[in-house]
């Protein structure tokens, strides 16, 4: 058993140090690990600077970040949202595409680092990057048919999910006031959904009408177009829990940073998401030209490759808030996130604006910040815990 334990360690030590070699994290403030002290800061005044810092520098990270969340769900939602568009893999083919290249002129520049590409490596992350491609396929085809604010307030199921899935494979604990938080959830979404097929099917709506006067099979197609939405959504939420729960199993073996799972995930995602458009995307010069028209084409395109720098921008952000502020700050920033890129659809492509949707909204919101307070005090708590045991080695003395 001890060496069993040993061995785990041993793994776990390694996978950090390729971690900490591959992003170049480890520096001269860093813990020596072979002596077990701590090199001195050349700065005597360390605590003053950290209390010191200018409030710009934790509030520039939070709204870079904000937008370009913001900016990443607008773009993608208007380029799925044209006439007949139906290469959803092409379109996720040319954002990985376009990802790959930003990320690696950025490690050109020596903005950020991440390990060399290394085909053991990628073989072993191989299987993550087909379960995203799941992810990302499902998340373009439930934006197509549902309206941002609804796909927004759906996709707080996923936490769901991921959460009892933890519960399940890895010892988790859900407390009460995650479980509040879960419950709220999923009132949040059923208000949704109400007012979603509520506005779908209300009276003097142009569309509806002209359902209504084309017969039953007309107003049948309305609420399947809505059923067809709810069914990728449901998809999404559960190949984005399977996803990241296969994720966290392998990322502790490979030590691989954030940079690193970006990188692989797209690179690896690219021949995956090319072969599908080919096999089962229509690339006849009729389809093209519907899914691309000649007016729009080339604003069409650089849509997509924008939204494709916008992924990496939402990866450096977050890691910029995480670095400028606290993992806990970031947490809130996520669910406070909710409520602007909800607020976005109503904007930009005139979702309804309803008694139940602006409900779905609040509710899902208060949902997210709960759940937020309670994963802050959960980590308090465990990380109390911790410093309340006593190690063994000074249980003899």
């Amino acid at each position: 058993m001890a060496d069993r334990h040993s061995s785990t360690k041993g793994e776990e030590d390694v996978a950090e140090i390729k971690k900490a070699l591959a992003t170049g994290s480890v520096n001269s403030h860093s813990k020596v690990a072979s002596t077990g002290a701590y090199e001195t800061s050349p700065c005597p005044n360390n605590m003053l600077q950290l209390t010191c810092v200018p409030l710009c520098h934790s509030v520039a990270p939070v709204v870079c970040y904000c937008m370009a969340s913001i900016l990443m769900t607008v773009v993608n939602k208007f380029v799925v949202s044209g006439h007949s568009f139906n290469m959803n893999f092409l379109l996720l083919c040319i954002q990985s595409s376009v990802c790959v290249a930003c990320v690696m002129i950025v490690k050109t520049l020596g903005i950020i680092s991440f390990r060399d590409f290394d085909m053991k490596e990628a073989k072993m992350w191989f299987p993550i990057s087909v379960m995203l491609v799941g992810v990302i396929y499902t998340g373009s085809k439930s934006l197509q048919y549902l309206s941002i604010p609804v796909y927004t307030i759906f996709k707080n199921l996923t936490i769901i999910l991921i959460a009892y899935g933890e519960v399940i494979w890895f010892g988790g604990r859900v407390t009460g006031l995650t479980l509040v938080s879960f419950i709220l959830m999923v009132i949040s979404s059923v208000i949704a959904a109400w007012a979603d097929v509520s506005d779908a099917l209300a009276v003097g709506d142009p569309a509806v009408a002209e359902a209504v006067s084309g017969g039953l099979s007309s107003v049948t197609g309305v609420v399947s177009k809505l059923n067809v939405g709810y069914f990728w959504m449901f998809m999404n939420c559960v190949t984005s829990a399977a996803y990241v729960l296969t994720m966290r199993k392998k990322i502790k073996g490979t030590g691989f940073s954030d940079w690193d799972t970006m990188f692989y995930n797209n690179l690896l995602s690219i021949p995956v998401l090319a072969v599908a458009s080919i096999i089962a995307e229509d690339w006849g010069y009729d389809n093209l030209t519907r899914n691309f028209p000649p007016e729009t084409r080339t604003f069409l395109l650089f849509a997509i490759a924008f939204s494709g720098g916008a992924a990496v921008g939402i990866s450096y952000t977050t890691a910029w808030c995480i670095r400028a502020t606290s993992s806990t700050t970031y947490s809130m920033v996520g669910a406070l996130n909710k409520l602007p890129v909800a607020a976005s659809g109503m904007i930009f492509f005139g979702d309804a604006v309803t008694f139940g949707s602006v409900t779905a909204i609040g509710v899902g919101f208060f949902a997210g910040l709960v759940y937020a307070v309670a994963k802050n005090n959960q980590k308090k708590a465990e990380t109390a815990a911790q410093q309340g045991i006593i190690p063994l080695a000074n249980r003899t003395s």
